[in-house]
Formats: C-alpha cells, structure tokens, sequence
C-alpha cells in the first residue's frame, strides 16, 4: 500500500500527513465485510469528496465561464463529475491497482468498474479534504480536472450544442429557431442527413450526420457563431461592466 501510495501523492501532487485515510480511501465496503479487523470502508469519504468536488467545479466553472449562463454551468458540471467522467481519471491515475476489495469484487473485475473507480476518486477527494483541508483539496481538483473542464467549455456547455442555441435565442428573442430537413443521401444501410437551422427565414447553420439528432446538433453548433447571437454576449458584457464600476 505504501508504494501505491507514492505514487499516487506524485499524480496528484499531494504528500498525505495521515496515511492511513489513503488506506480508508481505497478500501471497499466488500473488503471490509470479509476482514475481522477492518473496520472503516470509503463510503464516508466518498459522500465528503462529492461534497467538496462539486463545490470546487461550481466556484471554477461561475468564475472562469462569465458567458455562461445557469444551465450550461450545470451542464459542464453534471459532464465533468459523472461517473464517466470521474472513473475517466480514476483509470489514469490507476486507482484500480491500489483497490482493496472483497473476493465477491474482485472476480466480478471490480478494479476496472467504473462505479467503483467514480467512488474511491471521490473518497480520495474527501481523504485530501480531511487531511490538508479546502485549499488542499481546491488544489488537487483543480490540476486533475483542468483538462476535462476546458473540453466541455470549449463544446459550448457541454456537447449539447442545441440546448445552448435555444437558451441564446430566448434570452435574446424570446423566440426559438426551426430546424429542417434538407436532404438525405448515401445507401439505406449507411444514411447521411442533412439538416439545416433558420431563425425568422435566415439561415444560421447546416449540419450533416447519421442521425437527424447528431445533424441537428452540428448545425446548432455552426448557428452558435452566427451575428444574430452577438447582442447576448454583448449584454453579459455590458452587464458585467456596470457591475465593475460600482
């Protein structure tokens, strides 16, 4: 355990004072049931490290995103803190190898489970929480999750492109775009859609995809940059300017 815990303060960057939450972190509920002399499993820890994260995210995302409203800020979050995204780095930072499981576990492959690896990253956040306190954990969360967070910022709220154009359409029109169908080609077992977005007749985007959904979101997601959409960016920041000055 000391060995994987080495290197887990390295990938983390973070030197435990009290490693026996490391242990605590790792230790899974099964483990704990089988050994007489177990007695704390990461649940407790996980509940705090979830605590702590989506805290840490929520003040990140409010305070880099100023453009973003409410419901794209939940939707970077939701992305970034899901189990896919948690057990994405739990796999990087191989949490899976210093797991402590019951025997149940581990012939089930619970070292690569993803609901297991979401969970002991979590207690690990909660093991830096109740080691070195906020500022510790703010740290650590922040360097682990810099990459994920970026991405899903970058696809404008997550990958969601048409809920963000009918979000900036409201706000500013208080009115919806339509989508179309333009055309669909290509052999029946291999369909490509075509699929365009018009507000009050103008063209703002044309997508192409499998699917009329996929197509439907690349063709928000070319609507995103059109000129009709500059008054809400211009908005926010007239609002955040006068906010300044006072």
């Amino acid at each position: 355990m000391s060995d994987f815990r080495e290197k887990l303060e390295q990938a983390i960057g973070y030197v435990f004072r009290d490693a026996g939450l490391v242990s605590q972190a790792l230790t899974h509920k099964s483990y704990s049931n089988e050994q007489p002399g177990v007695a704390e499993h990461n649940e407790r820890l996980e509940f705090l490290g979830d605590a702590v994260l989506e805290l840490v995210i929520s003040d990140w995302i409010y305070r880099n995103y100023p453009d973003i409203p409410e419901g794209g800020l939940t939707r970077i979050r939701a992305e970034v803190v899901s189990e896919k995204g948690l057990s994405e780095i739990a796999l990087a930072l191989e949490i899976g190898s210093g797991l402590q499981l019951g025997k149940g576990e581990e012939k089930c492959g619970g070292r690569e489970k993803p609901s297991l690896l979401s969970d002991a990253l979590e207690a690990i956040l909660g093991a830096v929480y109740r080691d070195g306190g906020y500022d510790a954990a703010r740290g650590v969360i922040e360097r682990l999750f810099a990459e994920p967070v970026a991405a899903s910022a970058q696809l404008r709220y997550g990958s969601d492109y048409k809920t963000c154009l009918q979000e900036r359409f409201q706000a500013l029109y208080n009115e919806l775009p339509e989508y179309g169908l333009v055309e669909v080609d290509g052999p029946d077992h291999d369909l490509v859609f075509t699929m365009e977005v018009r507000f009050r007749g103008q063209l703002l985007g044309k997508g192409r995809g499998s699917s009329k959904k996929s197509a439907e979101q690349k063709a928000a997601a070319m609507a995103l940059d059109h000129v009709l959409l500059k008054p809400v960016a211009e908005k926010r920041r007239g609002r955040a300017a006068g906010k300044a000055k006072h």
